[in-house]
């Protein structure tokens, strides 16, 4: 579903169902003109800091991490994917202001890049709670199973089911013009249906409730691993892992439930003329939320620890040096030598919570 289609659909059609007898369709005359004031510049907002936000860690992980571990692997391709995301939103912006004026190709581009960054961002926010998972809860095994060389596997196959996933957005999106104005918005046949509510349910599925699945049996088990440790750091990795679900949940589950009821009113369950105009509304607010995240995941996976902000310092510095790192609770030695990332390296690595 391509951000701005729920607003679209306001062509007046009360000149179609002028005869006496015939109800009216329900009309939302407001709904686009409401996106118009209301998109444009939160997309700019969180184009601007996700691109500043993302590009940051791509080049400080070139610079400095150079992917000596299956975390910077992952941490790598989420900034990419949260970047593939952040590049669609100034084409939507304007067409929330105006309408499509790019033309079919790009219209198919942007649509399949936007749902292709969407999907990426959410697959590898699942396999850094899986890497997570590996480190704490099965150090030993971890030391095999997190290199490079599966990090990036991996990732191979992620993107292969990120592009499988977001094809229907290539496939059928189309440009064409209603009336005066130039639409881009995915379009199926009139008996495939169906096909959108599938295509909203793929990202329930994918986007919410499979994610959500993982990260709790993951941090849960990681959590109980945490409690055994005997450290004062104990405490503010719990709440960092706290911070992750909780934010996750609270920026996604929103968009998802309004997308959920969408669905019921495709399938006609829902056949309430005020309760679509409101959740036409609600979807472009929790849509332009879940958005938000992007920009945060560099914080929340990168920012947030000593030796990254370290990093960050010596980037726009421009200066070298050595970095110490202080282990807080230890592990095998080869863990903690070859595992560089804060929210990985150990039980209650320094670096990984002392932002906490």
């Amino acid at each position: 579903m391509n951000p701005t289609e729920r607003a679209e659909t306001t062509v007046d059609y009360n000149a179609y169902y002028a005869y006496e007898g015939i109800p009216k369709p329900c009309t939302k005359e407001g709904i686009r003109a409401f996106g118009g004031l209301f998109l444009p510049p939160l997309y700019s907002l969180v184009f601007l800091f996700g691109l500043l936000g993302n590009a940051t860690v791509v080049l400080v992980l070139l610079k400095y991490k150079r992917l000596k571990s299956m975390t910077d692997v992952y941490l790598l391709n989420l900034a990419v994917s949260d970047l593939l995301f952040v590049f669609s939103l100034p084409f939507w912006g304007y067409y929330a202001a105006d309408q499509w004026v790019f033309g079919l190709g790009l219209c198919k581009i942007i649509s399949w890049v936007y749902l292709l960054g969407f999907f990426g961002g959410i697959f590898f926010i699942v396999l850094m709670s899986i890497d997570r998972y590996l480190a704490i809860v099965h150090a030993v095994f971890s030391l095999r199973a997190r290199t490079v060389t599966y990090g990036m596997v991996t990732s191979v196959a992620t993107w292969s089911v990120a592009i499988v996933a977001s094809l229907p957005n290539l496939l059928f999106s189309t440009s064409y013009a209603e009336g005066n104005h130039t639409f881009c918005r995915i379009k199926f046949a009139a008996q495939a249906a169906g096909w959108k509510v599938l295509s909203s349910l793929e990202i329930n599925v994918l986007g919410l409730v499979v994610p959500m699945a993982v990260m709790l049996v993951c941090y849960s088990k990681i959590i109980r691993t945490l409690q055994q440790c005997k450290n004062e750091k104990k405490n503010k990795a719990i709440k960092m892992i706290l911070a992750v679900v909780v934010l996750f949940l609270g920026f996604w589950t929103p968009y998802n439930v309004v997308l959920f009821l969408e669905s019921l009113v495709e399938l006609e369950v829902l056949q309430d003329c005020a309760l679509e105009k409101h959740l036409d509304y609600a979807l472009q607010a929790t849509e332009t939320l879940a958005f938000v995240h992007c920009c945060l995941n560099p914080v929340i996976y990168f920012f947030l620890g000593e030796k990254f902000r370290t990093y960050i310092i010596k980037f726009f510095k421009s200066c070298r040096g050595p970095l110490g790192l202080r282990q807080v609770c230890r592990l095998p030695q080869a863990y903690s030598d070859n595992n560089s990332f804060s929210n990985t390296q150990s039980t209650v690595d320094h670096d990984r919570y002392d932002a906490l």
